[in-house]
């Protein structure tokens, strides 16, 4: 058996019927219990006295799990601040069948040293082992910065959404009201509820909201709802044995297979529950995925926001699902399955049009969500499973192919994108086709990246076709991979360019976000960051203020 990591803590639990759902499944209430209980285990393993729950956010459940299998759930402080920690959680499966593990679970939770008398807590730092250790102790830097930041940037984006008009508000032939998804529930604390603080359990709390939250998406979408992640729960204050709580659930907003949840906690003491004014104790963000009988994604209706409380849970879903984005993308550790294929000059025909092929097929999805528009840029997201893309659309006053021969020249690219350092020519392979080797500056502290990606071109066969700009990763064994940098990735990346009339054209870049390059995206995606449009504008004025030298000898 594998043995635990110096300071980390295990649980295993085997899944009873009691534990479980109506499809046999391990209920998310009942993991969530256990989660907070061997994360408060692990805070106090470092601490040397009580700790209470602060906030748990970050959750992604992968797979479920099942009656007869078994659950070992692992916590490891990864970061200690002044009377604070950061406890990652991550929660296996295994059949013991079989015998094979899955992975069913990551979570990050914040807890909080309780002072014994009027001493004053400081925590000792986290003894770093391993260049894992490493990592996670510099991500949970990051992690921290952005629940800090997380009121100011939530504001931020809801005065943002306000600005824009979002196209999923107009009218159109399916949408609901969320009023048929409200639900109330109410639960008396009683000693099983407890922790051994004497304050309620953070677990059986997160435990209840999941049940209600599981009601109301159940409600709208009439099949089997399956919570996917957890914006955060966060703790406002606490509550105690003999308290009501009473937990409101309801949609926020729906996005196609994803459904947002809010659930608001107030807990009412005897006389607080005689008078109707209670605390508000909890609230949590709940998102959720459905299937129906044969096991396929259900698609959700769109929701119609009708009163100002509507509109402003809406938007506030919309929010919430940028910052979800940025966290989940980039301040979570993710390894990554290289895909870049090996260049082969005898099969460069094969190599450019797959290239050129994966451009057109990601422009070509549906699903594409508005997440921003000002002045002559648009940009748009587009989450499928683990896969996130990203479109910038601009607006440019210059003639199309004028504009497919600057953004074609990717050695002009570090005059205008500060994502790019250098870029040079490593082949020359055809008109249609060069290899570029390409430097990034250093982000979140870690080396910088390089990438060698080819570049496959092309004029449109007519007038008022498309130019496209297409560009991937490859290996080119005469550049392999130096110590200096870390070896990046681009999966699918490129210019689309529209002309409008002689004198303007629309520039599409699109980009499908591999983990290696996540981070130059985090502070758009997380909304903490104005990188993408930055870079938009500034590649509007290189465009818009280059001078037509040369050409004339390509056109």
């Amino acid at each position: 058996m594998e043995r635990s990591a110096p300071g980390e803590v295990r649980m295993s639990q085997a899944v009873q019927p009691a534990h479980a759902n109506p499809r046999g499944e391990l209920s998310a209430g009942q993991l969530l219990k256990w989660i907070d209980a061997t994360a408060c285990l692990a805070a106090e393993r470092h601490a040397g006295v009580s700790c209470v729950t602060a906030s748990v956010d970050d959750i992604q459940f992968e797979e479920t799990a099942r009656v007869g299998q078994v659950i070992t759930i692992k916590a490891k402080v990864t970061r200690a601040f002044s009377t604070s920690m950061e406890i990652s959680i991550k929660v296996i499966v295994q059949d013991m069948f079989t015998g094979i593990e899955k992975l069913v679970s990551v979570a990050f939770s914040t807890f909080v040293a309780k002072p014994v008398g009027e001493e004053k807590i400081h925590l000792k730092p986290v003894t770093l082992l391993t260049e894992q250790d490493h990592v996670e102790h510099n991500l949970a830097s990051e992690r921290r910065k952005v629940r800090l930041h997380h009121e100011d940037t939530f504001k931020n984006l809801m005065k943002e959404n306000s600005n824009f008009d979002d196209p999923i508000c107009d009218e159109e032939e399916g949408m609901v009201l969320t009023s048929g998804t409200s639900v109330q529930s109410i639960e008396l604390v009683l000693p099983p509820h407890a922790n051994h603080h004497g304050s309620t359990f953070g677990g059986q709390i997160m435990a209840w909201m999941e049940t209600v939250a599981t009601i109301s998406a159940s409600r709208l979408c009439r099949a089997h709802p399956l919570l996917k992640s957890v914006d955060m729960f966060k703790f406002r204050g606490p509550s105690a044995v003999g308290d009501r709580l009473v937990f409101n659930a309801i949609v926020n907003n729906t996005f196609q297979t994803c459904v947002e949840v809010g659930v608001r906690v107030e807990a009412f003491d005897c006389q607080e529950w005689s008078t109707g004014r209670g605390r508000h104790i909890n609230s949590a963000f709940l998102i959720y995925n459905a299937v129906n009988d044969e096991e396929e994604l259900v698609t959700f209706p769109r929701i119609k926001p009708v009163s100002k409380d509507d509109f402003r849970r809406y938007r506030g879903a919309l929010a919430r699902k940028r910052i979800r984005l940025g966290r989940k993308y980039v301040i979570s550790h993710k390894e990554e399955v290289p895909l870049r294929v090996q260049w082969d000059i005898s099969n460069q025909v094969a190599l450019s049009n797959a290239n050129v092929e994966a451009l057109n097929s990601l422009a070509a999805r549906s699903g594409w969500e508005v997440t921003s528009a000002v002045g002559k840029i648009k940009i748009y997201t587009l989450e499928e499973h683990d896969i996130l893309s990203v479109w910038v659309e601009k607006h440019v006053e210059r003639p199309a192919h004028v504009t497919y021969h600057l953004l074609s020249d990717f050695t002009k690219r570090p005059s205008w994108d500060p994502h790019y350092v250098s870029c040079e020519v490593i082949d020359w392979v055809s008109e249609a086709d060069q290899i570029y080797y390409i430097t990034c500056p250093v982000v979140n502290g870690d080396k910088p990246k390089d990438l060698v990606v080819l570049v496959s071109r092309r004029r449109p066969l007519k007038d008022g076709g498309t130019y496209t700009v297409a560009m991937k990763s490859v290996i080119v064994p005469s550049v392999p991979p130096s110590p200096q940098y870390i070896r990046s990735e681009i999966i699918c990346a490129g210019f689309l360019i529209h002309a409008i009339d002689s004198s303007s054209c629309t520039v599409s870049y699109f980009n499908q976000i591999s983990a290696s390059i996540s981070p130059y995206f985090a502070g758009y995606l997380g909304g903490w960051s104005k990188s993408i449009e930055e870079t938009a504008a500034s590649c509007i004025q290189f465009l818009e203020n280059a001078t037509d030298d040369g050409l004339i000898n390509i056109f």
